[in-house]
């Protein structure tokens, strides 16, 4: 599983952003020069948080991003849905037909309730998560936030290896 450029670097933004407190501004020239990015790069990316209502602009000589909200408030769920949607959502088999304009196991699948099981797992773990817990690198442990999803099964190849 991947997740893209725009979502990593999207972050990054905006942890560069939380960084400066509630009265500083960065500008796209600064924020460009700490996370090594391309000032249209950094325009664009800010263009989507703002229209999310992640960041603020200010214009003038003073001006640059600032947050909108407080990093507490907001998820990195919200963020990554914001910078490039969801991992799997209904118009992924549609994305991903092969040759024709369906998949041929469009209503046979066995792989749709996998994508849309790894899609929930990936929801719980990140709603959980907040830009606060990225500044603060307080993020729960591995171990207890696996405990969270389901048990895992037995598969036949486990089973027989223990006989």
């Amino acid at each position: 599983m991947k997740f893209s450029a725009q979502e990593e670097f999207g972050l990054r933004c905006l942890i560069s952003i939380a960084r400066e407190g509630d009265d500083g501004f960065l500008t796209i020239l600064q924020i460009s020069e700490r996370e090594g990015l391309s000032g249209s790069h950094v325009a664009k990316l800010l263009s989507i948080l703002r229209k999310h209502g992640f960041v603020k602009s200010v214009r003038g000589q003073q001006g640059g991003y600032r947050m909108a909200r407080p990093p507490q408030e907001i998820l990195v769920r919200d963020l990554l849905e914001a910078l490039g949607g969801r991992l799997y959502d209904s118009g992924f088999c549609l994305r991903h037909a092969g040759l024709g304009e369906s998949c041929v196991h469009e209503t046979d699948c066995t792989l749709r309730p996998l994508w849309g099981t790894v899609q929930n797992a990936v929801d719980r773990v990140i709603a959980m998560i907040t830009l606060q817990d990225l500044l603060d690198g307080t993020l729960e442990s591995p171990n207890a936030v696996m405990q969270g999803l389901p048990p895992r099964r037995a598969t036949a190849s486990a089973t027989s290896e223990r006989s």
